[in-house]
């Protein structure tokens, strides 16, 4: 699931990579999340899946396009993109819900400012995380 908004800059990384891992393999659903992540819950416990990958910009206070796994301990150490519901709320309940595995990817992003696009380091950062995603996801 990717999560973010377009209109933000660098905060539209979760939803460019969604839309970028769409239609990968039948084994795979992806779910843009945009803003309101918590809004497609229901539509991924349907699914009922083994694993869910989280897509987001994380400031981790790091270069932009830093990537790292983000652990749910740490999430209240960081600033988690733009949405209403704290990813870490998101993460529980869909645990409980679901018993899937749930990971979370962060990229530091440079710029959320409103009406800016992806910046370059940033959107190298999510092509090269894609790259990975497909090379692990694919047979």
């Amino acid at each position: 699931m990717g999560i973010g908004n377009d209109l933000k800059g660098d905060d539209a990384l979760g939803t460019f990579m969604a839309r970028n891992l769409h239609n990968l393999s039948p084994k795979i659903v992806t779910i843009d999340g945009g803003v309101v992540p918590e809004n497609f819950t229901g539509a991924i416990k349907k699914e009922n899946p083994s694993h869910i990958l989280l897509l987001d910009a994380v400031d981790m206070k790091k270069a932009p396009g830093f990537v790292r796994i983000v652990h749910k301990e740490e999430i209240p150490n960081y600033s988690i993109s733009t949405h209403s519901m704290p990813i870490s709320f998101l993460i529980n309940y869909l645990e409980i819900g679901t018993g899937a595995k749930i990971a979370l990817i962060g990229i530091q992003p440079q710029s959320m400012e409103l009406g800016q696009e992806m910046t370059r380091e940033v959107k190298k950062s999510a092509i090269h995380v894609l790259d990975i995603l497909k090379t692990i996801l694919l047979p």
